[in-house]
């Protein structure tokens, strides 16, 4: 195993396969999941699988096309990037539709825009770049690291927040924990921070009457199994209906209209009743290597945007399927937020897989990397457009 870590490609490799491995595992369970509710809501089971497909097909494209790109780019694509969200989440205040005491969704023809969702990817990039410029000799003073990265952060937290979107506010504030850790913080400015976090959690639970009876139906969902607590319920029962090894794939009895949303928020439930404790094990191992090969590029970078970047889509993706896994299973309460390439939804689906190729394109940055790359020769695409003779001349030609 240390032999094969060492190796100079072993951050790009693993997060290819991870990658590849979730986005999988998430489409053939978008399908089991979502086939009963789509084949009554549209007449045909595959209606919700045939979206997830095309927003998997773009996300790959997107991923590919980040992995290209130089990390200059991402340096400059952040404030823009994060110009976008601020408006987009001030849009969805106005025109934006409110389902499930959240309004965080809006509606362009057939399409559903979830603006939150890149938020996360433009916080990503622009704290990064801004903390990286404002370092000096590995050092950066504390009032740099706030000004104006905080009024920032409290801008999309904010909106967010009037969207009654706690889930997200919660990934936004891992992110930019994240990156206050990486730049080297001093714990008391982080803990501080940290507790600012926790109260605002604390002050929107207690002022929307909805999150308090999740919080009440989270400490005790079975006080109240039909109405507060019945979501909870039901996806407990998926997991503890699988066993070991599952009901079998497409097997789902919950999926019959017991359990809401199990395509998307609780996917992770069918996930357990289908393929059981190793299907669901399997999941948490893949995310768990995805974020070891996501922090390694971080740690083996020597551009500290590349290291505070790669650091903060680690926490992004890695501490919304810990939140997600743990409502799931009943250690959190629920937050209404997806799990990352597995759950349904393009708007979460496609600025997921940018992030990654972005860091593919971080992993080629590695000492040896770029060598073995070019050691290894044409890739299939470019073998295939080489037959075809549109890959520029052949051997021998």
């Amino acid at each position: 195993m240390r032999e094969l870590l060492a190796r100079p490609l072993a951050s790009y490799y693993l997060i290819i396969g991870c990658s590849v491995l979730l986005l999988s595992l998430g489409l053939m369970m978008v399908l089991s999941a979502s086939s009963i509710e789509a084949l009554q809501k549209t007449g045909s089971p595959f209606s919700w699988f045939g979206k997830q497909s095309f927003s998997a097909a773009l996300g790959l494209m997107l991923m590919w096309l980040c992995s290209r790109l130089p990390h200059r780019f991402f340096k400059w694509a952040g404030y823009p990037l994060m110009a976008i969200a601020i408006l987009s989440l001030v849009l969805v205040l106005f025109i934006g539709s409110a389902e499930l005491g959240a309004q965080r969704w809006i509606y362009i023809g057939g399409l559903t825009i979830q603006p939150s969702e890149p938020a996360k990817l433009a916080l990503a990039l622009w704290g990064a770049d801004l903390l990286s410029r404002r370092a000096r000799m590995g050092r950066i003073e504390w009032r740099q690291m706030l000004l104006p990265l905080m009024p920032g952060v409290a801008i999309l937290a904010v909106l967010v927040m009037l969207g009654r979107d706690l889930g997200t506010t919660l990934v936004l504030f891992m992110i930019f924990l994240a990156l206050l850790w990486v730049v080297g913080a001093p714990i008391k400015l982080f803990g501080g921070i940290l507790a600012l976090a926790v109260f605002a959690a604390l002050v929107m639970i207690w002022v929307e009457p909805y999150r308090m009876a999740r919080i009440a139906s989270f400490l005790d969902p079975w006080a109240d199994p039909q109405d507060g607590g019945y979501q909870a319920v039901q996806g407990q029962i998926a997991m503890g209906s699988g066993g070991w090894f599952g009901l079998g794939l497409g097997a789902s009895r919950q999926k019959w209209n017991w359990l809401p949303h199990g395509e998307s928020d609780f996917i992770f439930s069918i996930v357990g009743e289908e393929l059981g404790l190793v299907g669901t094990l399997s999941v948490v191992t893949i995310v768990g290597l995805l974020g070891y090969a996501g922090l390694r590029v971080a740690w083996r970078a020597a551009d500290p945007f590349i290291r505070l970047a790669s650091a903060a889509v680690v926490a992004w993706i890695a501490g919304q399927a810990i939140v997600n896994i743990g409502a799931v299973i009943g250690v959190l309460p629920i937050t209404g937020i997806p799990l990352p390439l597995v759950s349904y939804g393009g708007s979460a689906l496609l600025p997921t897989l940018a992030a990654l190729g972005m860091l593919l394109s971080f992993a080629k940055q590695e000492p040896g990397a770029r060598e073995a790359l070019a050691a290894r020769g044409p890739g299939p695409a470019a073998r295939a457009l080489s037959w075809l003779g549109l890959g520029g001349r052949r051997g021998g030609s």
